[in-house]
């Protein structure tokens, strides 16, 4: 216990950054399936996946996680550490960051010491192995040895203890007797020196024995042997600077090796091997049949082995008796590594699949979908989809939401019913069209449903890429491009997106034609702006939005354009887009300039939701001249800067933000307006002397678009008052209007905030003039 208050006080006063908890308005959506290391201690299994932790109860079964909301970088883990001493685990990351969780508390600490040292190369800086020792944990990396003080939570010296004390990749350290040993990577052998000198800096104090070898881990056992296992899987036994041989791990290259309570524990991508302190084999473990996998790490807790594989967690298997395997994982999607979402109330859907920047399926990736109901998951694996590649952008349809179309850039458009790959469509079947006549090409993208419930798809490199099919009727059709694109397959690669506003004009993203507008309504009409002279900073478009003045946002992968007026885009030669200009300091600047612009999602009030490659997520007023919110990595739990795409819960305001390392999400709040005041409702309600009124606020949910709101007490004196448009959210208003939702924060006109009693909410549509009346009740 003296350690533990010890180390509070330490972490409180640590130059190092203590990392927030986000819990409160965000949640993460990690996958856990792929099993990076394993520690334990105190009744724990410690799990790192990727770059998100869990733990496992032995005794309890319980599972909790630990992620960017709780405060982790989102950055690669390769290896952590549980002291038990200490009660804090120690995560290591592949770019030499290390952080640190202290069982029981919120906070974590991040140490950057190696990750901003200069003088290592940045490719030279993954943490590869922990060992703790007394007071002290030896950190083996990618250049040496570093020493950190768990006690002072400082670091000590650094050995360099290659030739000539150069850096040298250490994977793994142990100590036994009076000698701590270095297996070592770039032909550098095994290296030991005593542990009590006081020069170990010093390169010269480590003898080097093994010869010109790669050695990739060595342990020691309780009785003082000392084992090591070289690169070409050779185990052997460390007598003084001797190596006599023991055997050799068979079929593939270990993964991990670690000493148990006294139990050596060898794992490689087939199988997991349990040897006693001889290095007497006592069981090895295959991947069972119905976990079609490959083994990463082994631990073991009694009778029970704990292993990690890349696509099921962790499998627990007991040593004697390997008959059942349990799964071991929290509920998460399949990767953490989206390409595209898309969301309906209370669901959200998740592919993997994706193109390159120019337009190319290769290397092919054959990856499912995940599917996200009231907070529980879905996984639908590669083996399920029917054969489709590369899946990417996803429809769902809005009279049916339990069918969903999902586009394959390789082999078509996939039909999925309640979560179950039906249908591939493509040139056999559809009016789809591949690119090559000799095979099936059909490279599907951008997809959208319109009012009425037609699906309509872009498909690249053909003549006829834009695709309407009715399931009702189950009829399709195809558009001819070629009076805009004569060359279909060298002309336009691919089409990012497709929007369909008011007029029936399909607004669609080309990578060189830019903004493609086509409407059919009467007869066909199409244009496309680009260029230069149409004010496009590139022709590349990579997300389009229709906002609720029907003007369309146009993301390009230089910046961000809108297109005001669309009424003469098809006659109008001289027609062009407007940058937003905004006051920075004074100065004006262009938004988003040069900024690769990835979404644009447009909320209930009109505002928009923009995400971007490399500079984190930002939420704007309407006309964007208000930056209402930017996140990043550095003031939010995105694990990455790099959003590639965001979908609205419009029913929750939940905005869920999909990055290049993870899915997160963020309760924003607000909701889309309805067309009645019908189902207008206010909550809490009443309002109990707990709930914390200004900071939480009462919610008028439910309401329409152009809305007056009063409220007023039980003698009709007005207590606050806003209006759609003027008291908009984020503004400092008591009340406040976010779409379909308004904000009170329960104070009155005098800026206090009310007493107990029963308040009138008083709802007035400005466009309909339909009213609504609702009683709240405040105690206080």
């Amino acid at each position: 216990m003296k350690k533990r208050i010890f180390l509070l006080f330490i972490i409180f006063s640590s130059i190092n950054s203590i990392a927030q908890d986000y819990s409160a308005l965000w949640k993460g959506y990690f996958s856990y399936l792929n099993v990076r290391d394993v520690s334990q201690g105190n009744g724990k299994i410690y799990v790192a996946a990727e770059n998100a932790i869990f733990t496992y109860e032995v005794n309890s079964n319980e599972i909790e996680t630990i992620t960017t909301i709780n405060g982790l970088s989102g950055e690669q883990i390769s290896t952590i550490h549980y002291s038990e001493a200490y009660e804090m685990l120690i995560i290591g990351y592949d770019n030499g960051l290390i952080e640190i969780a202290l069982e029981n508390d919120e906070n974590i600490l991040t140490v950057v010491d190696i990750l901003d040292k200069p003088t290592i190369p940045p490719n030279n800086k993954k943490i590869n192995h922990f060992l703790e020792y007394n007071e002290f944990v030896y950190i083996s990396t990618d250049y040496g040895i570093s020493v950190y003080d768990m006690s002072r939570l400082e670091f000590g010296d650094t050995y360099f203890i290659g030739n000539g004390g150069s850096q040298i990749i250490i994977n793994q350290t142990t100590i036994s007797g009076d000698y701590i040993y270095a297996a070592c990577y770039n032909e550098g052998g095994l290296k030991r020196a005593l542990i009590s000198s006081p020069d170990l800096i010093d390169y010269q104090q480590w003898d080097s024995f093994g010869g010109i070898e790669n050695f990739m881990g060595i342990v020691s056992t309780q009785n003082g042997k000392v084992y090591t296992i070289r690169s070409d899987r050779r185990v052997y036994e460390v007598i003084g600077t001797n190596l006599n041989f023991i055997l050799r791990i068979p079929n593939s290259a270990v993964l991990d090796f670690r000493e148990i309570d006294n139990k050596l524990l060898v794992t490689n991508k087939l199988n997991s091997y349990l040897f006693n302190d001889d290095f007497v084999e006592e069981t090895v473990i295959s991947i069972p049949l119905d976990y079609p996998t490959q083994f990463t790490v082994t631990t073991i807790e009694e009778e029970y082995l704990y292993i990690g594989t890349e696509n099921y967690g962790i499998l627990k298997i007991a040593s004697l008796n390997q008959t059942d395997a349990t799964e071991i994982h929290p509920d998460g999607p399949l990767l953490n590594s989206p390409f595209a979402i898309q969301s309906i109330p209370n669901n959200l859907w998740v592919t993997y699949g994706d193109y390159t920047l120019t337009y190319s399926p290769s290397p092919k990736k054959s990856r499912g979908f995940s599917h996200l109901v009231d907070e529980a998951w879905t996984n639908v694996p590669f083996d399920s989809v029917l054969g489709a590649n590369n899946l990417n952008k996803i429809a769902v349809n809005p009279f049916n939401n339990q069918q969903v179309f999902i586009s394959s850039f390789l082999n078509g458009l996939l039909e999925v019913n309640n979560d179950s790959p039906t249908i591939l469509y493509d040139e056999t079947n559809s009016a789809l069209s591949s690119l090559s006549t000799t095979s099936s090409n059909v490279r599907v993208s951008a997809s959208v449903f319109d009012i009425n419930g037609v699906l309509w798809t872009m498909t690249g490199r053909v003549a006829k890429p834009l695709v309407s099919y009715d399931p009702n009727s189950d009829q399709w059709q195809n558009f001819d491009f070629t009076s805009l694109i004569p060359d279909p397959f060298n002309g336009e690669w691919g089409y990012s997106d497709i929007k369909i506003d008011n007029n029936g004009t399909k607004w669609i993203g080309g990578y060189n034609y830019g903004l493609i507008g086509f409407n059919n309504n009467n007869g066909i009409q199409i244009n496309n702006i680009s260029t230069e002279e149409q004010n496009m900073p590139s022709s590349f478009v990579s997300s389009i939005a229709i906002d609720k003045r029907n003007q369309i946002w146009i993301g390009t992968i230089q910046g961000l354009r809108v297109l005001y007026n669309t009424s003469d885009f098809f006659t109008n030669p001289s027609i062009e887009a407007s940058s937003i200009i905004i006051l920075d300091d004074g100065v004006p600047q262009e938004l988003l300039f040069q900024t690769f612009v990835a979404d644009i999602e447009v909320d209930g009030s009109n505002n928009k939701w923009i995400a971007t490659i490399g500079a984190g997520l930002y939420y704007f007023s309407s006309d964007g001249q208000e930056t209402i919110f930017h996140f990043t990595k550095n003031n939010s739990p995105l694990p990455s800067n790099n959003v590639v795409d965001v979908a609205l819960d419009q029913a929750n305001g939940i905005v869920y933000i999909a990055t290049d390392k993870g899915l997160v999400s963020y309760g924003s709040g607000g909701s889309q307006t309805e067309e009645t005041l019908e189902n207008a409702f206010i909550f809490p309600n009443p309002v109990r002397p707990t709930f914390d009124i200004n900071n939480k606020k009462v919610k008028i949910r439910g309401i329409t678009d152009n809305m007056n709101i009063k409220i007023t007490d039980i003698e009709g004196n007005l207590v606050a008052e806003a209006q759609s448009n003027t008291n908009l959210r984020y503004q400092g208003y008591n009340l406040e209007i976010d779409g379909g939702t308004a904000y009170w924060n329960g104070k009155n006109l005098g800026n206090n905030t009310v007493a107990s009693g029963v308040y009138l909410i008083m709802l007035n549509d400005l466009d309909s003039f339909e009213t609504k009346v609702i009683k709240l009740l405040v105690v206080r």
